[in-house]
């Protein structure tokens, strides 16, 4: 069943579809017209598409089926949701990283295909498509079994048409990816996509064609006769032997190239691992760091435990790095939340917990053992967050439905341990047999036995010290003492304290940082280290477990990591033997114009750490958050849309809030959170950029979503406790608010009046996804869902016509 058109290219067109056999999504081509009237050419193609359908492989496209109905030929094959190799490319070369970590993807993909006899021909990006689960190759062998298979008569008999020959002086169809051996006529091997390799991993890494020009002609020579400039040439560091693997993918003559795939890749992994080993240490300072140098969040490889062991079995060696990145299982995706975390490293190192979201809106959690390739998922897990190993690495606890649980991982349903406090709490399990757990509002944190029962609170801010909040837990091996993460209110800061299940606090261990985890010494009698965040990077300090006290000076471990200062976010996990997890920032994003058709029409700043977007009401300016990188902290800048230029408002030193316009463009509405009081609904003048004044007393976490038309009335929301839901106040005179409607709302409701003022448009997530719906202001009784298959960020035309 046909469902909406995708794309089309000199291959066909492409189709999204419905399988309703077998219930699932796929992706339908339609064969070019002039393939049906060639019954030879036909009978090859299905011979090469059933050699296709058997690869197995996770980066390559599945063909699941050939077919034609009413002189139509078709294939159906596997529904991708990501974007093109070509389309990233338009936005600027890959990071080194990035690089070799799609070319390893593309490498093995080849390899696997060429073993069984597959050559792709016509390899290029936009036959590389970039998912969540890594790269999938596209059309894989298709090409060859379309194509004629004596010499080129000319350009046009190419594998892809070579249309759209320039564009602004640049060659930019499959011409650039052609072994000289194609160009020639000659048979193509794998040898030949290797070519294509070559050219491919040199425009990731350079922003940039190995081959380009003004005409055929000129590429055709640069190809045959000239070699692209050395990547030592480019901004990024790229490693001296990635450029030495493409010139040898890119020789002129096939012998001198390299032969298999299989090399490719083993060559590029081991520039992976050998890229990321840092500068030289003493080798002094190298045996005491050796612990943490393990593994970023591994996605990983068998030998990733045994390679730390043998390391600390060495005490002269300075180990070797190894570094992975864990992708969201099929059909699944990281829903990363800033106030919990939510993956961990068992003490043992041997394996990763995280929490997945499923397409019905429901998080669960996985496994990732360190020695197999894919996670597989824990039943009975449904809704659960900020999971938390057993010291032993048996069990695993989690937070679900106002629930304290724990689940064994040899076999059985979860166990309920206790009541816990709704919102985004954290937990962390001592040794002995004893859990402490803290609710999300900073209020206090209890302790819980692990068989369960009743929980006491063992700590509350404490105001002789003029904390704010308490949370954060993280035990220490005694089992009695723990870290916890304080606010001052008063000194805007925060610490790192260690505390007693007995009562009673040191004084701060660590100031202005994230929240901490103490990582153990080794049998080797290697120290203990303290891990935090602070200004965007994550620290690791020796820590003098029997003083409680950080000696010797913060070592940087070269790991960006995403944080922030007012709530204590560091997403971070160590085992005690070195294995490291952890998340970074988000990368940047662009502020673009599009039109109807979704066109880029221009650009508005550099790309940052843009979070939201709101135009005033003349479509002259912009009010934009911007994260800060070092801080995390959400901050408010003011763009000119005529002069693409923003200017960051000194409101203060708290959090903001995504803003919304008053109608007249003079004021704005946001919500302002401290280390005094969660986000509360607030006001400021754009022209003075003063503090914001509350509009609401502080209490309940307050969201601004939507200005009248007319300017009387705020739309805000609250999304936890008993007063959830969408509200109005009065934006002048008497500020007394009034509830329009509960439901089960999504992270953010992002409610907008109606040009007019007389309905609202909101998201909910009452059907297990969210969905757009729109009430009556006067009557939200009455609502009406006008989306069809999901939603969100309802905004309307200016006419009011269409949302």
């Amino acid at each position: 069943e046909i469902v909406a058109p995708i794309g089309a290219g000199g291959m066909g067109e492409v189709y999204k579809a419905r399988d309703t056999r077998l219930d699932r999504s796929v992706a339908v081509k339609i064969l070019p017209a002039e393939f049906a009237s060639n019954s030879q050419l036909k009978a090859r193609f299905e011979r090469e598409a059933k050699t296709i359908s058997q690869l197995s492989h996770p980066h390559i496209c599945t063909l699941y089926d050939v077919g034609h109905q009413d002189g139509v030929e078709y294939l159906v094959m596997e529904l991708l949701e990501g974007e093109t190799l070509a389309d990233r490319l338009a936005r600027g070369p890959l990071t080194p990283g990035e690089t070799l970590e799609r070319g390893v993807e593309i490498a093995g993909a080849l390899d696997r295909a060429h073993r069984k006899g597959i050559v792709h021909r016509d390899l290029k990006p936009s036959n590389v498509m970039l998912t969540a689960s890594g790269v999938k190759l596209l059309d894989f062998g298709l090409a060859k079994a379309l194509a004629s298979e004596g010499p080129l008569d000319g350009l046009t008999a190419a594998p892809t048409a070579a249309r759209d020959v320039t564009r602004e002086g640049a060659i930019v169809g499959t011409l650039s990816y052609m072994a000289p051996e194609q160009l020639e006529g000659k048979p193509a091997d794998a040898r030949t996509d290797l070519f294509a390799l070559g050219a491919l991993l040199y425009e990731m890494a350079a922003g940039r064609k190995a081959f380009s020009g003004t005409s055929q002609a000129s590429v055709i020579s640069a190809i045959l006769t000239s070699e692209p400039p050395s990547l030592a040439s480019t901004p990024a560091a790229h490693p001296p032997g990635l450029d030495r693997i493409i010139r040898a993918c890119l020789a002129k003559k096939p012998d001198e190239r390299w032969q298999c795939a299989g090399d490719v890749r083993l060559e590029l992994v081991w520039i992976a691992r050998s890229s990321e080993t840092p500068a030289a240490l003493p080798p002094a300072q190298a045996r005491s760091l050796r612990w943490w140098r393990g593994a970023a969040i591994a996605g990983l490889l068998a030998s990733v435990a045994l390679a730390i062991i043998l390391a600390r079995r060495s005490p002269t060696s300075t180990p070797e790095i190894l570094r992975f990145a864990i992708q969201s299982p099929p059909g699944t995706r990281f829903v990363w939340n800033r106030l919990q975390n939510l993956f961990a490293v068992s003490p043992d190192g041997r394996r990763v917990v995280f929490a997945a979201r499923r397409t019905d809106g429901r998080d669960s959690l996985w496994i990732r053992s360190l020695g197999e390739a894919s996670a597989v998922p824990l039943s009975g897990t449904e809704g659960a967050s900020a999971p938390f190993w057993s010291p032993d690495s048996r069990f695993v606890a989690f937070f679900s439905d106002g629930k304290l649980k724990k689940i064994d991982l040899s076999g059985g349903p979860p166990i309920t341990l206790c009541d816990a406090p709704s919102g985004f709490p954290s937990g962390t399990w001592g040794s002995r047999h004893s859990i402490l757990f803290a609710d999300g509002a900073g209020r206090f944190v209890s302790q819980v036995e692990e068989g369960g029962g009743g929980p006491r609170i063992v700590l509350k801010p404490e105001v002789s010290r003029q904390e704010a909040t308490v949370g954060w837990p993280d035990f220490l091996p005694d089992g009695r003492h723990f870290l916890y993460l304080g606010r001052s209110g008063a000194e805007k800061q925060t610490y790192v304290r260690i505390a007693s299940v007995d009562g009673g606090a040191t004084e701060p261990v660590a100031k202005n940082c994230s929240r901490a985890q103490c990582a153990p010494g080794d049998s080797a009698g290697g120290p203990a280290y303290l891990l935090y965040a602070r200004d965007g990077s994550l620290i690791a300090q020796p820590f003098d477990l029997r003083r409680s006290r950080l000696v010797g000076n913060p070592v940087p471990t070269g790991l960006g990591i995403w944080q922030h200062v007012l709530i204590g976010t560091g997403p971070f996990s160590a085992s005690a033997n070195g294995v490291l997890a952890s998340r970074g920032s988000e990368g940047p994003a662009r502020l673009v114009w599009l039109d109807r058709a979704g066109r880029e029409t221009g650009t508005l700043e550099s790309p940052a750490g843009f979070d939201s977007v709101s135009l005033s009401r003349d479509s002259q300016k912009v009010l934009v958050t911007k994260i800060s990188p070092r801080t995390g902290i959400h901050e408010i800048w003011l763009g000119d849309v005529s002069r693409s230029v923003l200017t960051k408002l000194e409101l203060g030193d708290d959090e903001y809030l995504p803003p919304v316009w008053s109608p007249d463009g003079n004021r704005a509405a946001t919500a302002v959170g401290s280390l005094r009081h969660p986000p509360v609904l607030s006001m400021f003048s754009v022209r003075a950029a003063r503090s914001p004044e509350p509009i609401l007393p502080a209490g309940v976490i307050q969201y601004a979503e939507s200005w009248s038309p007319d300017g009387r009335f705020l739309l805000y929301a609250i999304r936890s406790g008993g007063d959830a839901g969408l509200w109005v106040v009065n934006a002048e005179g008497e500020r007394k608010p009034r509830l329009l409607l509960t439901g089960v709302f999504d992270r953010s409701l992002q409610a907008q009046f109606s040009p007019d003022g007389r309905w609202v448009a909101y998201c909910s997530a009452e059907s297990g996804r969210s969905e757009i719906f729109v009430t009556s202001l006067a009557d939200a009784g009455e609502r009406v869902r006008v989306s069809a298959s999901g939603g969100s960020r309802p905004r309307w035309r200016r006419e009011g016509g269409e949302i």
